[in-house]
């Protein structure tokens, strides 16, 4: 069985539709970056402090580990999509699905201050967004437009897992 694995922006909904999603559909959940913190005994925040290419390197050793499983339903960190290399691997072994929010609904929805990137403020969120929405569309075998109350979001999702 392949996985199911979401990507998109911080704060686009990856970890509260990975949950939702995996609950409904009787499957483990797995958050990347949770699980890269716990096999690699490092914070998040201290692979930034030493610098991002220290973070990307350990994100990519975690997507190498998940794509060796099966299963799963895989909430990735944002940046994923910035090595081809994890694009790929996570394509070997699943269905990749963006979840699309606009940068607008995330500024005034998430707490910036607690994601690495976005601790710069708001104007991360849409310079991020610009950066990277080519790689997101670029990557994806489907696109979940994350407009909506939770529940529609969700019936959506789950009607793409099916088809």
């Amino acid at each position: 069985m392949k996985n199911i694995v979401l990507i998109g922006m911080p704060g686009c909904g990856k970890t509260t539709f990975g949950r939702a999603l995996a609950e409904r559909l009787h499957r483990p959940f797995i958050d990347a970056d949770a699980y890269l913190e716990e096999k690699e005994g490092r914070t998040i925040q201290s692979f930034f402090a030493e610098s991002e290419k220290a973070f990307r390197d350990a994100e990519e050793r975690t997507v190498e580990d998940l794509s060796a499983r099966q299963g799963l339903i895989i909430a990735t960190g944002g940046g994923v999509v910035k090595r081809q290399s994890n694009v790929v691997k996570l394509h070997a072994s699943g269905l990749i699905i963006f979840i699309d929010r606009r940068a607008e609904d995330i500024v005034t929805d998430v707490e910036v201050e607690k994601r690495p990137l976005l601790k710069e403020g708001p104007d991360k969120v849409f310079t991020l967004y610009k950066e990277r929405i080519a790689l997101y569309r670029a990557a994806a075998d489907r696109i979940l437009e994350n407009r909506g109350s939770e529940k529609e979001v969700l019936a959506r999702l789950l009607d793409m897992v099916k088809e």
